[in-house]
């Protein structure tokens, strides 16, 4: 493909799994090093306040394909194998539009093999504990029939097996370095087999390339030189809010897949050390795949935007993994990046407007010259980007974001426009609510102080109708109603 501005541009959406928004040397991090993702922001624009409405991997997932919000695509928890049927996905309409669509590495949809629009997939999904149950699924939709990653890791490593670390997917706060070779690392396979696309597109056309990391998900399995970057690193520990758990009678904190508890504190530091190695490993990946991009000659024709589908509470007030409305596990990195200047976006520039997983599919669309549909909620974020100098003020953007999770006694609704947090727990109707101007790390429930009152107030009532009309009876239009039976799927799309 020529370098012809008149052209489609390329389009490159890289994301990872389980990546805090904090985890950028470029946005502050005391410790993680980023290099190649500080440079895709030095030289495109960060958005500073993007988050996961629905913060886990199935319902974020659901957002980047459709654009749609989690009341429109259905999802608002954690639920697998319930069948993926949407008229309108961002790889289809890319492929509609003429561009060679590939995605590499973890979809997360079901079944397994749903192309979701794409021309073509090559899996790896991580450890999905419902494709490992041999008893209980069709053999066609085992681990073992639909993996690509694990097809070829048995052909380099004969009887090789994702669980030979003896980690488990959620191991949250056990650490070990990866036992192999670094190429056959996941990592370097979703590098490796997204650099063969590049040999293998079609050259007459545009491409839209997603290539999609499991890691920093765990298991925290990075390699040992990476691992070695932080064995010695001043890590600090995870800030605990006065709300937050004091003491851990169940002992909770010492179970490997622990959601909560207090950690032994040379366990979390391992495990913290571990996770950052494991992004570091990810950077430097990344930029051998923009480096080969380069040699192509494809790198001014590509527009980038890197994301994560969720965060990490590693530790957070006593908190791990995700799911949750608080900041760590709700709030993402977000970058978009244009080598070939077609978008006339402001180099540098750090955007401060709430953004979410539903806007990358307008984004990208937008940035490729096709339509979006009708179906979509989400909005392009290039205004936000652009160069304004001279220029008209950025359009008016949204006011606030709403975000949930459907999770047993910890299921929740909360409200952010990055300034403000409302949070309420809906099986118990406790409230929580955070200035996050002048407390960042959430650590002050503000929920009774007295200065406070008339904006609990206002969040609450924004809150009351959002979910007025929701068939779980949260609201009946002037109060909120505790203790209505949370769902993970809506009713339009649980058949």
């Amino acid at each position: 493909m020529s370098n012809n501005k008149d052209a489609k541009p390329n389009i490159l959406l890289i994301t990872v799994d389980q990546m805090r928004f904090d985890c950028l040397s470029i946005a502050g991090h005391p410790v993680v090093e980023t290099p190649n993702l500080d440079e895709l922001a030095r030289t495109g624009v960060r958005f500073d306040r993007a988050y996961s409405a629905t913060p886990t991997c199935v319902p974020a997932r659901a957002a980047i394909f459709t654009g749609q919000s989690q009341v429109h695509h259905g999802r608002v928890g954690y639920q697998d194998r319930v069948p993926w049927r949407y008229e309108h996905t961002m790889p289809g309409e890319f492929a509609k539009a003429g561009y060679h669509t590939q995605c590499v590495g973890k979809m997360h949809v079901y079944p397994a093999r749903n192309l979701m629009g794409f021309h073509n997939v090559v899996l790896h999904d991580g450890y999905l504990h419902h494709n490992r149950n041999k008893y209980s699924i069709p053999v066609r939709e085992h681990y073992d029939e639909v993996d690509d990653y694990l097809h070829w890791l048995r052909q380099q490593v004969p009887g090789a097996d994702l669980t030979d670390l003896g980690l488990d997917c959620n191991s949250s706060t056990v650490a070990r370095p990866w036992h192999l070779p670094e190429k056959l690392h996941p990592t370097n396979w979703v590098v490796s087999e997204s650099i063969d696309f590049l040999r293998r597109r079609d050259p007459d056309k545009p491409f839209f390339l997603w290539m999609s990391f499991v890691r920093p998900h765990s298991p925290l399995d990075p390699p040992q030189a990476y691992l070695d970057l932080y064995k010695d690193a001043d890590i600090p520990e995870p800030p605990v809010g006065d709300w937050a758990l004091q003491s851990d009678p169940a002992l909770d904190g010492l179970s490997p897949y622990t959601s909560k508890g207090i950690v032994p504190k040379q366990r979390l530091r391992h495990a913290m050390a571990a996770y950052y190695a494991l992004i570091t490993h990810i950077d430097h990946q990344i930029g051998r795949f923009l480096q080969v991009l380069a040699e192509y000659g494809e790198k001014e024709n590509t527009v980038i935007l890197f994301t994560s589908d969720h965060g990490e509470l590693m530790g957070d007030h006593h908190l791990f993994r995700k799911s949750l409305p608080y900041e760590g596990s709700s709030r993402v990195p977000f970058i978009v990046n244009d080598p070939g200047n077609r978008l006339g976006l402001e180099t540098g520039k750090v955007v401060q407007e709430v953004v979410e997983m539903r806007d990358i599919m307008p984004t990208l669309l937008d940035a490729a010259g096709v339509s979006v549909p009708d179906s979509v909620d989400g909005c392009s974020v290039l205004a936000l980007a652009a160069d304004t100098a001279g220029k008209e003020a950025v359009p008016a953007w949204r006011a606030y974001l709403h975000g949930e999770h459907s999770q047993g006694m910890q299921s929740n609704h909360w409200l952010t426009d990055g300034k403000e947090k409302y949070i309420w727990y809906s099986q118990t109707g406790e409230e929580q609510f955070f200035l996050l101007t002048d407390d960042p790390k959430e650590l002050h429930n503000a929920a009774l102080d007295e200065a406070c009152l008339d904006r609990i107030a206002y969040w609450r009532s924004i809150l009351i109708r959002e979910l007025e009309g929701r068939e779980e009876g949260y609201s009946d239009g002037g109060r909120l109603i505790a203790g209505r039976k949370p769902l993970t799927v809506l009713s339009h799309i649980r058949g």
